[in-house]
């Protein structure tokens, strides 16, 4: 699964940075190779957060 991760994350930050035309556009770069780890972890956390919550209910 971590493999498939990587796989799908694998840009060149550093080349991007090294080609910006202004240092809005490497901000840009910066949050937007966050921006799908953010998504997973926020993805991971409401399933995570609903199957607590199931399991209390089943009490």
């Amino acid at each position: 699964m971590r493999s498939i991760i990587i796989f799908l994350q694998q840009v060149n930050v550093e080349q991007k940075l090294k080609e910006a035309p202004d240092s809005q556009y490497q901000i840009g770069v910066l949050i937007g190779s966050f921006v799908p780890f953010i998504v997973l972890v926020g993805i991971a956390y409401a399933l995570y957060y609903r199957a607590k919550k199931k399991e209390q209910n089943l009490k």
